[in-house]
């Protein structure tokens, strides 16, 4: 069995969260949902737990971060192109999010994100395969 990877945040309104998300094209599995909860499909492999911060504390005795002037982590994801890193950040964008950071071309990679409705941090990358074995 591969391992599975299961990102847990705490947002301050699910129903918004879902929204938001549902707009990048993300779905959620039902069996896994209720008013605390919901469980974000990001690949067969990634979930993004989205929590009701009162829940989230349930799971640790830690203060959640004031997002609005902390970052805690950063989710990276990857992308299969340029353009496609460009669509998310900018679907995104027209849900609402805000980028903090202005595009990153390295050349062999290319990168931007932005910030989410509770101030969570995302990234996405494409990096150029035949630019990497060149090097």
């Amino acid at each position: 069995m591969a391992t599975q990877i299961f990102v847990n945040l705490p947002v301050k309104d699910l129903d918004r969260s879902v929204a938001f998300f549902t707009q990048l094209g993300y779905t959620f599995n039902p069996q896994f949902t209720d008013e605390n909860a919901t469980c974000m499909i990001v690949s067969d492999n990634i979930y993004v737990m989205l929590l009701v911060e009162e829940f989230f504390k349930s799971f640790t005795k830690k203060d959640i971060p004031d997002t609005a002037a902390n970052a805690q982590v950063i989710i990276a994801l990857s992308s299969e192109s340029r353009e496609q890193v460009d669509a998310w950040v900018n679907k995104a964008v027209a849900a609402g999010a805000t980028t903090p950071n202005e595009k990153q071309d390295q050349g062999f990679m290319y990168g931007w994100g932005f910030q989410d409705l509770d101030g969570h941090l995302w990234e996405t990358m494409y990096m150029d395969p035949h630019a990497l074995h060149q090097g």
